[in-house]
């Protein structure tokens, strides 16, 4: 079994369900590199590489493109939950881009950078930063003119609105998945959490280590989660959907705390949650910190689909954003899975998304 594979995989999370299911398509790998790139944080990396995916083709005009940026430490295999037959997203149609956010190991991120930037002193790069790098590639290598959609789960819905604000008439919609379009005070002090524990491991040497800091890596995992899934998922042992019979509660909790993202390196991950705490559309040239203005100016057609009991996007949260929006669409998702309900975590939450995205992508809403 491939532990936790939705994190950056965005895989279904029933291992019954994902046997059952057609071979998943593979994109195509490339890397574009921007030299120079100035990041907000007013350092510029010599070379800033970019790695994507592409499933599908360009058409002649340009305009037949969907852009699905990758959330928390993902790779561009991210949304499997949506592409293919009979699923929301037709490659046979459609020109499907998947960006690799910086930080994940991949794309330029301090374990792959040289010094200066090597490590702990690698930019922390925003989510403004990866939405421009991305800008670049689609309109500087790939010829992208307009898209159809910028469609994202949780990191990669901080981006759609992102996107909808930077470039509001880039594209005709968005669809943003257990993700909101600012990182509220709460969810700060969560990701500090996280860093705390995985920073306090002594072998972390303020990022300078030699090894990876098992202890703070181990110690960070328990603490993420604790906010992965809902109350409800734990009470009701959902985990049994994707175990096998006779495993424990402990057996599974351990299981999380030692191989939660496996391979993962200490600064990319705290790279990253610095990414997320700092995402705010408001803070964009022009909106004066101000994130009601900016959610205004939002030009494109925007599905919000918040899940129900997400903790770490609460729905609350999307309730309190969507009513700014000019022409959007708030459908939770009645899930009890949590956040990972926002990328296809079980059968039923596919099934739902799936539906909900074509009939938007289409046009038209579906009634509850």
């Amino acid at each position: 079994m491939k532990m936790f594979a939705w994190i950056f995989l965005a895989s279904c999370s029933c291992a019954v369900y994902a046997q059952a299911a057609p071979a998943k398509l593979e994109p195509v790998e490339h890397t574009f590199t921007i030299h120079n790139f100035h990041t907000e944080s007013g350092v510029t990396l010599p070379e800033a590489k970019i790695v994507y995916g592409t499933y599908g083709h360009l058409n002649a005009a340009g305009d037949n493109a969907i852009l699905l940026p990758s959330h928390y430490m993902a790779d561009m295999r991210g949304y499997d939950f949506l592409i293919g037959p009979g699923k929301a997203l037709d490659p046979t149609r459609l020109f499907l881009i998947t960006s690799e956010l910086f930080g994940n190991g991949r794309s330029s991120s301090p374990s792959n950078t040289p010094e200066p930037f090597h490590g702990p002193r690698f930019p922390v790069t925003t989510i403004r930063d990866n939405v421009e790098a991305v800008h670049q590639l689609l309109t500087q290598e790939l010829g992208v003119r307009h898209l159809e959609a910028v469609i994202g789960f949780s990191m990669g819905a901080q981006q759609a609105f992102q996107w909808a604000v930077s470039y509001p008439e880039y594209m005709d919609r968005i669809v943003a998945t257990s993700g909101t379009a600012k990182t509220y005070g709460h969810g700060i002090v969560r990701l500090e959490s996280e860093i705390t524990a995985l920073t306090t491991d002594e072998a972390f040497k303020g990022g300078d280590y030699k090894e990876e800091p098992v202890k703070g890596i181990q110690a960070f995992s328990l603490v993420w989660t604790a906010w992965l899934f809902s109350q409800e998922w734990w009470r009701e042992e959902l985990w049994k959907s994707d175990e096998p019979a006779g495993t424990t509660f402990t057996q599974v909790v351990n299981k999380y705390k030692t191989n939660f993202i496996p391979g993962a390196d200490a600064n990319n991950l705290i790279l990253q949650m610095h990414t997320w705490e700092k995402h705010d559309v408001g803070t964009t040239q022009g909106f004066d910190g101000d994130v009601r203005k900016a959610l205004g100016s939002v030009k494109a057609q925007v599905l919000y689909m918040p899940s129900a009991t997400d903790l770490y996007f609460p729905v609350e949260d999307a309730r309190y954003e969507a009513p700014f929006i000019p022409h959007c669409t708030l459908e939770p998702i009645p899930s009890l899975w949590g956040h990972p309900a926002g990328a296809g975590a079980s059968p039923a939450d596919e099934k739902f998304l799936n539906e909900h995205i074509a009939a938007f992508l289409k046009g038209d809403l579906l009634k509850p």
